[in-house]
């Protein structure tokens, strides 16, 4: 029989325990339709995504003594590792996605194993991604010396890494899961991309902090971006009794070899047109043909601008 101690007596700790209860249960209940036990777990998932990373490149995230001999061995062993941890986060992330109070449970293991089978199988391309994520890395910054050390080194890699495999199972009805892995990409890089964005090939992120990429943003080929820089909404619609309307595109467009300097915010439906350079600490709400330059106006003697420029007033928006 539990004895209540001096310290409990103190601070009230049973009638908070008893108040805390009532708020859980009554008062404020805020649990998902059925009675939910395991919640997806973010300390699995960091270490699913860090065992999915020195799969796809075992050389700089897995461990010290792999050669060109047992390397083959170590990616075999870490899949078969790694997946069943994975699939069971699957399987919890799937009960969101139902619109049963209580999901069968046989369908749930069915369909968390074959979203893992089907990750899986993806792998090889998302590594084909993201090698132009790292070529484009090289190319873009002068002050990188290999693509060992923007693997090792650069938090925009570690931040497009996460998101693709985010990308690849929300893409694959686990929206939580891909939400969660986005999320902890973003607590260790500050780098924030929702895992439904489009992103082509040969991305770049420089320097990365501060990095805000909207659900709806769809991002074209060779793409550079550097800190700060946020492709956000504009204005969110609202429907029955003020509630936001999910899922509307309201962000922006980026086309194919486009430029955004550091602190630029970009919000709405939007489109940034192929080849344009966006500059430093621009806001803009409105959409810019192709081969534009777009600069923040300022006072100043004298000023080179391309015939092209689009000059931005100051705004206090």
């Amino acid at each position: 029989m539990h004895r209540q101690n001096r310290s409990e007596t103190k601070w009230n700790v049973d009638q908070i325990v008893s108040e805390l209860r009532a708020s859980r249960e009554i008062t404020h209940n805020i649990r998902h339709p059925g009675r939910i036990h395991q919640l997806p777990s973010r300390k699995a998932l960091l270490g699913i995504v860090e065992g999915l990373s020195a799969t796809l490149f075992p050389r700089h995230y897995g461990p010290l003594d792999l050669d060109e001999v047992n390397t083959d061995q170590f990616v075999g062993h870490n899949l078969s590792q790694t997946l069943p941890l994975l699939q069971e986060q699957v399987r919890r992330g799937l009960v969101f996605a139902s619109n049963e109070d209580n999901p069968d449970n046989r369908w749930l293991l069915d369909r968390a194993e074959r979203v893992t089978t089907e990750l899986a199988s993806q792998l090889p391309a998302i590594r084909g991604l993201l090698v132009t994520d790292l070529q484009a890395a090289y190319r873009g910054d002068p002050a990188a010396t290999s693509t060992s050390e923007i693997l090792l080194c650069y938090p925009g890699i570690t931040a497009i890494m996460y998101y693709r495999i985010a990308h690849a199972l929300h893409r694959l009805g686990v929206p939580l899961i891909g939400r969660l892995i986005s999320e902890i990409a973003h607590s260790l890089t500050g780098i924030d991309i929702h895992p439904a964005a489009e992103i082509g090939s040969h991305f770049f992120i420089d320097h990365g902090t501060g990095v805000v990429i909207g659900e709806t943003t769809v991002i074209g080929r060779r793409v550079r971006l550097y800190q700060a820089v946020t492709l956000g909404a504009k204005r969110f619609s609202e429907g029955a009794q003020g509630v936001l309307i999910k899922g509307e595109p309201r962000h922006p467009i980026v086309e194919d070899d486009v430029v955004i300097y550091a602190g630029a915010t970009i919000l709405g439906r939007v489109t940034i047109g192929q080849g344009s350079v966006i500059g430093g600490n621009v806001w803009l709400t409105q959409s810019v043909p192709a081969h534009s330059h777009v600069i923040q106006a300022q006072m100043r003697t004298s000023a080179t601008i391309h015939p092209n420029s689009i000059k931005i007033p100051p705004t206090d928006e």
